[in-house]
């Protein structure tokens, strides 16, 4: 399955259960965020950069093997099936497989977040642009497939980011998420400092709503199709690759995220981002989580 902005929240999904997920996301959130001067330092730092033909080969042919490495991640049609409960089985096939694919994941940071709305991007040297994005994707490739590459591959493919952009972790911090951004803020904030406490609250939140799945999916995809059509589409999937940082943060982990933990998550960043946009009755069943939890 193809991984887009406009389904970042999919996309989501499988970060929180991937061992390199969060850092995955802040490739992103380095990306959808980058001007002039971050996209000169991330293209310095390429791998490819002064390199002659042949080392151009010879990277090529590294770059490849990588990626094929990286491809023997599991998804969800690949996992084998066990015995057992069925709504545990589900959740332990959810923890082991991805939806999308290593080939997804760097399409989407290739024409996607770099793609023809990213401005700084668009107007950047071609020269700049090639070489940012090759650090961009070798990084995110990295990452999303950290559990299954071998140290030093790994290793290859992200340290140039990780030399170009130290602070990688707090990019997009202070991004413009729409008008509400001052409430986003907040969430995510309040997310990433959950105590024991506070994760077990939400986890029986989810819990409560698992009656009102189908709704939910309707409604998100009412919303997405408002960020869509406002021209917020990119403003959302920075929001929702925050929400992936403040999952991690708050001490929620794979198996919270297979269980409905996220998708929770996700649906609350989605109302709160589009409240403007949406009817009463998709608001309400993307907040309902949160209002269970805060009794608001």
């Amino acid at each position: 399955m193809p991984y887009t902005l406009v389904s970042a929240a999919t996309l989501g999904f499988d970060l929180v259960r991937l061992p390199g997920g969060r850092a995955a996301a802040d490739v992103l959130l380095t990306g959808l965020a980058a001007g002039p001067a971050e996209l000169t330092a991330l293209a310095a730092g390429a791998r490819s950069r002064d390199a002659d033909r042949d080392q151009r080969a010879v990277l090529a042919v590294r770059s490849r093997r990588a990626r094929e490495l990286a491809a023997t991640v599991p998804q969800l049609r690949s996992v084998t099936p066990s015995a057992g409960d069925r709504a545990a089985v589900l959740v332990t096939q959810l923890e082991r497989g991805t939806i999308g694919t290593v080939a997804a994941v760097e399409r989407v940071l290739r024409e996607d977040v770099l793609g023809p709305e990213h401005r700084a991007y668009a107007e950047a040297d071609p020269e700049v642009r090639e070489r940012a994005a090759e650090v961009l994707a070798d990084a995110v490739v990295g990452e999303w497939a950290a559990g299954v590459l071998p140290p030093l591959v790994r290793r290859e493919l992200v340290t140039p980011f990780a030399t170009a952009v130290p602070d990688a972790a707090v990019r997009g911090a202070g991004a413009d998420l729409g008008p509400a951004t001052p409430e986003l803020s907040s969430l995510l904030a309040t997310f990433s400092s959950l105590d024991a406490r506070g994760r077990d609250r939400w986890r029986a939140a989810v819990d409560d709503g698992r009656p009102e799945q189908r709704p939910w999916a309707t409604a998100m995809h009412e919303a997405s199709w408002a960020a869509h059509v406002s021209g917020r589409t990119r403003a959302l999937a920075t929001a929702q690759l925050l929400a992936v940082r403040a999952f991690a943060a708050g001490g929620l982990d794979a198996r919270d995220g297979a269980s409905g933990s996220w998708n929770a998550l996700a649906g609350v960043v989605q109302g709160v981002a589009m409240g403007d946009l949406l009817d009463s009755s998709a608001l309400g069943v993307l907040l309902a989580p949160w209002h269970r939890v805060t009794g608001r």
